[in-house]
């Protein structure tokens, strides 16, 4: 496969849906590079996920620099998008470009996210002007959430459809590759969708958009702490995984494990030279 960059997620939008998977370490980047998606999001989502905060506004830099250096160690060839965090762009633009570059200079990831529309265009314009990737997000925005009152869904009266397409309008114009548009009516990201000449990757936003996106613990269905109407579970690997170690307690307990095999041995003769020297 070859390696993907965020020119070629943009010209995927004339050719295919585009794939885009969650991630937060080392194993996960492996095997999302296997599967072959397109893209791998190094969210702050890792703050409910991974680090088991309530929301994502805990979430650091250097956490995010932290996970985003991990996955990129194990994933070769998808486009490695990193989330800035809550109050890492926010303050100002220089701050946004400063911070965004560390990801590029520290992690080896090729692109960064951020989260909010016509507010930020211009701190994405720079970021963008500093050779930087940008991916913009719209709809519900989790670091919002203190404002919105909750992880709701978003864009759903006329209003807030056209505020959300002049978002998305005003992302593209700054820049952005492509925009994530989570948690609002299928319609609505439907239309945006047309209008737009960059791809939308879609999370709760039904099937027109150009791609998806799903959080690799969810896919695998490794997380129920709480599960989103949008998140299809295509494995059960948490029952799977507390069966296994139940069983690998039970043994240890049991004295079954480890067996023979499960460790090195010595000679005899060098058992019986061992054993006579302490005698």
């Amino acid at each position: 496969m070859k390696k993907v960059t965020a020119p070629a997620v943009t010209a995927l939008k004339s050719e295919r849906k585009i794939t885009m998977v969650t991630a937060y370490d080392y194993p996960s980047g492996l095997i999302a590079d296997a599967a072959g998606v397109d893209m791998i999001l190094v969210g702050d989502s890792l703050g409910m996920v991974v680090l088991g905060y309530e929301d994502t506004l805990s979430v650091t830099m250097d956490d995010m620099v932290h996970h985003a250096a991990a996955v990129s160690r194990g994933a070769k060839n998808p486009l490695i998008v990193a989330d800035l965090p809550f109050m890492s762009y926010h303050e100002s633009i220089s701050q946004a470009v400063a911070n965004a570059g560390r990801f590029l200079k520290e992690t080896g990831a090729r692109a960064v996210k951020l989260e909010g529309g016509t507010l930020y265009a211009e701190h994405v314009r720079a970021i963008v002007n500093s050779g930087i990737p940008v991916q913009g997000h719209i709809g519900l925005t989790p670091q919002h959430i203190a404002r919105f009152g909750g992880f709701k869904a978003q864009g759903k009266t006329a209003e807030a459809a056209k505020g959300l397409m002049d978002d998305a309008l005003a992302l593209q114009d700054a820049g952005c590759f492509s925009i994530v548009l989570e948690a609002v009516p299928a319609e609505v990201a439907k239309i945006i969708s047309e209008r737009l000449s960059i791809p939308t990757i879609g999370i709760g936003a039904g099937p027109d958009t150009d791609g998806q996106v799903l959080v690799y613990h969810d896919i695998l269905g490794l997380f129920d702490r709480f599960v989103p109407m949008f998140v299809k579970k295509y494995a059960e690997l948490r029952s799977a995984s507390v069966e296994a170690i139940s069983k690998y307690r039970d043994e240890v307990i049991s004295g079954t494990f480890p067996e023979r095999g499960h460790s090195s041995h010595m000679k005899d003769e060098e058992l019986e030279a061992f054993v006579s020297m302490l005698n």
